[in-house]
């Protein structure tokens, strides 16, 4: 299993919470997605009342959905929450890349993250750049040097990766960015943070309108 926290978990229900929440990240639970507790318990070689103990917490976070006689579901996100995502998206973003420079950790898994992505669409695999591309902004906010807030975004990637799910066209979704990661890294890279800041901003306002306007139309078929 990954681990998706920046500190080691202390309980095995903190280990498997963040599988979960790893595997919503990843694209690999879906929104509107079934899960059956006792599957999930095999595949994971947990206890159901391990699984349990993640399934809560996960909900409290908005991540899954507990309905009385349907068992669990993973979360569907409104445009209300989409919205409120890119909000906390570009406080948290902008701030890290503002501080960044060269030769920080977060500096080099984004270009992990770029070279990811350039690799899958190569291979015309949508999701995995879609995946890489979650990657690059989670590096963006290791800049910032704060654990907490990893943590927390963590929580705001499974979520914006439902939104993604939820439109269900990780190619229209993903590709046009690809490009525009490696445009910032070079600006991160050359030690030009202002201009990297600059550039994140109007992306990210550029992504949220994207993913609202398809959203849109999805509630409209």
């Amino acid at each position: 299993m990954n681990d998706a926290s920046p500190t080691l978990p202390r309980t095995l229900g903190e280990t498997i919470t963040q599988e979960i929440r790893r595997m919503l990240v990843e694209g690999e639970l879906v929104p509107g997605q079934r899960l059956s507790e006792a599957a999930l318990a095999e595949s994971l070689d947990i206890s159901r009342n391990t699984l349990r103990e993640a399934f809560r917490v996960l909900t409290r976070e908005g991540l899954l959905k507990h309905e009385p006689n349907r068992g669990v579901t993973v979360a569907e996100p409104d445009m209300a929450s989409i919205i409120d995502i890119y909000r906390v998206r570009r406080f948290i973003e902008c701030k890290a890349i503002a501080q960044a420079y060269p030769q920080h950790p977060g500096t080099l898994h984004m270009r992990e993250a770029v070279e990811l992505g350039e690799r899958a669409r190569e291979s015309k695999d949508w999701v995995a750049v879609g995946t890489a591309n979650m990657m690059f902004h989670k590096s963006i906010v290791e800049l910032a040097d704060s654990p907490r807030l990893q943590v927390f975004y963590g929580q705001i990637s499974a979520e914006l990766r439902l939104a993604f799910g939820v439109l269900n066209d990780p190619q229209f979704l993903h590709l046009p960015f690809l490009d525009m990661n490696a445009s910032i890294l070079t600006c991160v890279e050359e030690g030009r943070a202002g201009d990297a800041t600059t550039m994140l901003d109007a992306y990210l306002v550029q992504s949220e309108r994207t993913v609202l306007a398809a959203y849109e139309r999805s509630m409209k078929r």
